[in-house]
C-alpha cells in the first residue's frame, strides 16, 4: 500500500503538518477511518494517529486496546501515512481479543494505542534480499521491503498461506520487489508449497543472498531459520507475537537470544533467527493457552445467552414522539432505529436472487446490498451502498413513499409486512453522520465543462451531484435563500429536519458544487443568458411551485392560505419560532381541503401551532386517500379529526372579511372514474356549516411559471409543463434539460431524483460529443 504522501519512511524533519506527542489533538484520536476486510478473517484497520505515524519506522509496533477491559494486543504497523496522520494494522481474528477487535468499525474508536514501540528495521543495501511474509506476517514484511528496495537491494518477495482465500497485498508486494511469489499450502494459489520450496529452490539456483526477513507463525519462522542456518544466511525473525504489554514494564515477552535473556519489546522485535531458543519460545507461547481457551467459551457462553441480535419476527415499529406531546412541538416526530433494532430489522430481508425492491427504486439503491452491511454491523459501508446512486439518504428514508415503491416489491410482503426499507436506509444515513465520517466520492479530473443547474430541489441537487461526481463544474441557481426547493420550503421539520436537508446539501458542496442563492432565473437573468455566460448546458428543475385553488366563493377571504403559503411561512420562514419575524397565522379552528402528504403536513402544522381542533375535509373516504398511511395515522393519533365525504361549496366570512365558517356538502362514493378511484357524488340536501376561521387549500400546484412565461422559444405542454424527450430529458432547446416536477407535474421526492440521475448521464454524453 504506497504512502500516499510519497515519503519514504523518515519522518523529513517533522513538517508543521505533523504532529508530536505533546500537541497530537485528542478529538478524532485513534478513530478508525477505513475498516476492510481482507479475507474472511483478516481485517485491515487505518487509524487516526498522528503522532505514531510521524514517528514510527518500518518494523516497528503497537499495543492496541479494544475497550476499557479488553486485553493489550500488540501489532506491527503495516504501513503509515505521515501527512493524513493514519497508521495501518491488520488483525486476524482467532480468539477472543482478534474478535472483540473486529467489532469495532468505521466511525468507531480504539479505547488505547501506544507506540511506536521496538526499534526499526536495520536497512541498508545489503545486495540481495529475501523478504518472506507468512500469513498474516503479509503485512509487516511490507513496509520493511519497501524500504529495502528504495535502499537499492534487489528485493525476491514470497509470500505464502494455508490457501488462496488468505493470501493478501499481491499487488502492493509485487510493486515493491524486483519479483513476487506466491505459495499456498493446498495450491489452491500460486504454487503449492510452502515458502521454504521456493526460498531453497533460489538457494540452490546458485542466486547470491545476503539477507533473509521472515515475519509470521513462529512455526514458519523457525522452518525459515532451519533452512538458512544450513547456508549460513543472516535471517531477520520479528517476535512481536510474544509480547504482553510491549513498553518495558512486564518482563513477559522474555526470550532466550544466543543464550542470553532478552525482552522482545525493549530489544527487538527483531533478531536474528539463528539466535532464538525456539523451543523455549514455543513453550512461552503456550503459556496462557487453556486460561484464554477458559475466557474465550465464556465470552461464547455469555454471547448465547445473551442471545445476541435476532431477527425480529414481525416488522419492527418505529420509535416516536408521544402523539400528545409532538403534537405541540415541531421536533421530529419519528425518533429512528436503535442499531439493534436496525438489525434485527434488516435480519428480516431474505436477500432474494432476484430483488424486485431494486426494480421498484427510480434510484436503483442496492437494497439488498445495504441492507446485507446492516445485518454484519457494518453501518458506515451501508451507507457507502445507498450514496453509490442515492444522493439524499437521509432525506428519502424519510419521505419517500417506500410503501407504493420498493416496498411494495418486497416478497415479505406478498404473506406479511415487507422489509422497512425507508427506515433502514435513514438509519444508515443518520450513523454516518452521527460517527462524522462521510467522506465525498473521489472526483476525476476537470473537464473544462461548466453547467448551470436552475433550481436547488431534489432534482436539482442530484443533477448536480452526479455531474460533479463527472468531473464537470456546476453552479446551482436557486430562488430562495436556502437550498431544497419543497424540502425547504414544504415539508416540515417534524417530518424533515433542516438540519438533515442542510447535511446533505453540504455535501454537494464538498464535491465542488457552487451554490448561489436569491438568484431567480427567468426574470432578469433567463436560461439563454446563461449559456451566453459561458455555460455548456442548462438542467431546469423548477418543480410545481404554482398553488391550485378550489375557485369557489370565499377563497379571498382573510384567512384562507394555499398550503404553498401557509407551509413555506412555517418551514421556510420558521414563523412558528418566536426567535423569527415571519408572521402566520395561528388558527383556533382550521380546515385543510386535500387528503394528500401537503394536507396532512398543514393539518399538522396548524395543530402544533395552537389550534384546538383541524379538520382533513376530503370528498372521498381514508381509503382513498394519496397521502402516505403513516402520514396519515400520525396526524389522527395527534387529534386531527378527518372528515370523509365531504365537499367545501364555499367559505363564509364575516362582515370584517375573515373566515367564519367552511359550508360542505356530503358525498358518497359512485363508479370508479379514470383514476380507478370510486367517483364522488353529492347528497342532496346535506349542506351544513363547519365553523372555522382558517382554511388551508391543499389540492396540488402547478408548474412553477417563473420561468417558463418568460421565454416563449421553450416549449410546454397543454398543462404548463416542459416537454423534455422521455430517454434524454433534452427540451426543445439543445443543450437545455429539463426534469423532476417542472415536466411531470406534482409527484415524489425520489421521481424527481430519479430524474435529475437521468439527465446528468444525458448531459454528460451531451458534453462530451459537444
Amino acid at each position: 500500500m504506497p504512502h500516499a504522501d510519497g515519503s519514504s519512511g523518515s519522518c523529513d524533519g517533522h513538517e508543521q503538518n505533523t504532529y508530536s506527542i505533546l500537541n497530537t489533538p485528542d478529538e478524532k484520536l485513534n478513530l478508525i477511518v477505513r475498516k476492510e476486510s481482507l479475507c474472511d478473517v483478516i481485517r485491515l484497520y487505518e487509524v487516526y494517529c498522528p503522532a505514531i505515524a510521524c514517528y514510527c519506522e518500518p518494523g516497528q509496533f503497537i499495543v492496541v486496546r479494544g475497550d476499557e477491559k479488553g486485553e493489550r494486543v500488540p501489532l506491527t504497523i503495516a504501513d503509515f501515512n505521515r501527512k493524513a496522520g493514519t497508521i495501518t494494522m491488520v488483525v486476524q481474528i482467532v480468539g477472543l481479543a482478534s474478535r472483540k477487535l473486529d467489532a469495532l468499525d468505521e466511525g468507531d474508536r480504539f479505547c488505547d494505542i501506544v507506540g511506536p514501540l521496538g526499534h526499526q528495521s536495520e536497512v541498508e543495501n545489503y545486495g540481495t534480499v529475501v523478504c518472506i511474509g507468512g500469513g498474516l506476517g503479509i503485512a509487516p514484511v511490507y513496509p520493511i521491503q519497501r524500504k529495502l528496495k528504495e535502499a537499492g537491494n534487489n528485493v525476491y518477495s514470497i509470500i505464502g498461506a494455508r490457501n488462496k482465500d488468505l493470501i493478501f497485498w499481491e499487488d502492493q508486494m509485487k510493486a515493491a520487489a524486483d519479483e513476487l511469489f506466491v505459495v499456498t499450502d493446498d495450491g489452491s494459489y500460486g504454487e503449492k508449497g510452502f515458502v521454504t520450496t521456493i526460498l531453497e529452490r533460489l538457494i540452490q539456483a546458485g542466486e547470491k543472498i545476503d539477507r533473509v526477513i521472515a515475519i509470521g507463525p513462529p512455526i514458519m519462522m523457525r522452518v525459515v531459520c532451519d533452512l538458512t542456518k544450513k547456508y549460513n544466511l543472516k535471517t531477520i525473525v520479528s517476535l512481536n507475537s510474544i509480547m504482553v504489554d510491549g513498553t518495558g514494564m512486564c518482563g513477559g515477552c522474555r526470550v532466550e537470544i544466543a543464550g542470553e535473556t532478552k525482552f522482545t519489546c525493549v530489544d527487538g522485535p527483531e533478531f536474528d533467527g539463528h539466535d532464538v531458543n525456539w523451543e523455549m519460545m514455543f513453550q512461552r507461547l503456550a503459556t496462557y493457552k487453556r486460561e484464554e481457551g477458559k475466557i474465550y467459551e465464556a465470552f461464547k457462553e455469555e454471547k448465547e445467552k445473551a442471545g445476541g441480535v435476532q431477527k425480529a419476527k414481525e416488522r419492527v415499529s418505529m420509535p416516536a414522539q408521544d402523539p400528545k406531546v409532538r403534537a405541540r412541538n415541531f421536533d421530529e416526530v419519528a425518533l429512528g432505529y436503535t442499531p439493534e433494532m436496525a438489525i434485527a430489522e434488516s435480519l428480516r430481508c431474505i436477500q432474494c436472487k432476484k430483488p424486485l425492491c431494486v426494480e421498484g427504486c427510480p434510484v436503483n439503491v442496492d437494497i439488498p446490498g445495504f441492507i446485507k452491511e446492516i445485518q454484519d454491523g457494518h453501518f458506515l459501508k451501508a451507507a457507502d451502498k445507498i450514496k453509490a446512486t442515492n444522493n439524499l439518504p437521509a432525506v428519502c428514508g424519510r419521505v419517500c413513499p417506500q410503501e407504493s415503491q420498493c416496498e411494495s416489491k418486497c416478497i415479505l410482503g406478498h404473506k406479511g409486512q415487507p422489509v422497512a426499507i425507508g427506515r433502514l436506509e435513514r438509519f444508515a444515513a443518520d450513523t454516518e453522520s452521527k460517527m462524522g465520517n462521510a467522506q465525498p466520492p473521489k472526483i476525476p479530473a476537470k473537464t473544462g465543462k461548466r453547467v448551470a443547474v436552475v433550481g436547488a430541489g431534489p432534482a436539482g441537487l442530484t443533477t448536480a451531484a452526479d455531474l460533479a461526481v463527472m468531473g464537470h463544474e456546476v453552479t446551482v441557481f436557486e430562488a430562495l435563500h436556502a437550498p431544497g426547493g419543497v424540502l425547504a420550503y414544504g415539508i416540515p421539520e417534524f417530518r424533515l429536519p433542516k438540519a438533515i436537508v442542510n447535511r446533505e446539501c453540504n455535501h454537494l458542496q464538498k464535491l465542488g458544487v457552487e451554490f448561489r442563492y436569491n438568484m431567480p432565473i427567468g426574470q432578469s437573468v433567463g436560461v439563454p443568458e446563461l449559456l451566453e455566460a459561458g455555460y455548456d448546458a442548462v438542467f431546469i428543475g423548477t418543480g410545481a411551485g404554482l398553488p391550485t385553488f378550489m375557485g369557489i366563493p370565499g377563497e379571498n377571504l382573510n384567512g384562507v392560505y394555499s398550503s404553498n403559503e401557509f407551509l413555506t411561512r412555517i418551514n421556510l420562514m420558521k414563523a412558528y419560532r418566536e426567535d423569527y419575524d415571519t408572521p402566520v397565522l395561528h388558527g383556533k379552528n382550521v380546515a385543510v381541503v386535500g387528503g394528500g402528504n401537503v394536507a396532512m403536513d398543514a393539518a399538522r402544522s396548524a395543530l402544533r401551532l395552537g389550534a384546538d381542533n383541524v379538520y382533513i375535509v376530503y370528498r372521498r373516504t381514508r381509503k382513498e386517500m394519496p397521502a402516505r398511511e403513516e402520514e396519515v395515522a400520525h396526524a389522527l393519533e395527534e387529534g386531527v379529526i378527518l372528515k370523509e365525504l365531504t365537499n367545501p361549496l364555499e367559505i363564509v366570512g364575516d362582515e370584517e372579511g375573515w373566515v367564519s365558517g367552511l359550508k360542505c356538502q356530503l358525498m358518497q362514493l359512485g363508479e370508479p372514474d379514470k383514476s380507478g378511484r370510486r367517483r364522488p357524488e353529492a347528497i342532496v340536501g346535506s349542506e351544513h356549516v363547519v365553523e372555522i376561521d382558517q382554511f388551508v387549500v391543499a389540492i396540488g400546484q402547478g408548474p412553477n411559471p417563473m420561468l417558463t412565461r418568460n421565454w416563449p422559444e421553450l416549449e410546454l405542454n397543454e398543462r404548463g409543463n416542459i416537454k423534455a424527450d422521455d430517454e434524454t430529458l433534452m427540451t426543445n432547446i439543445p443543450g437545455v434539460f429539463a426534469g423532476g416536477d417542472i415536466v411531470s407535474g406534482a409527484a415524489t421526492v425520489i421521481l424527481a431524483m430519479g430524474a435529475g440521475k437521468t439527465a446528468a448521464k444525458s448531459i454528460d454524453n451531451y458534453l462530451k460529443n459537444k
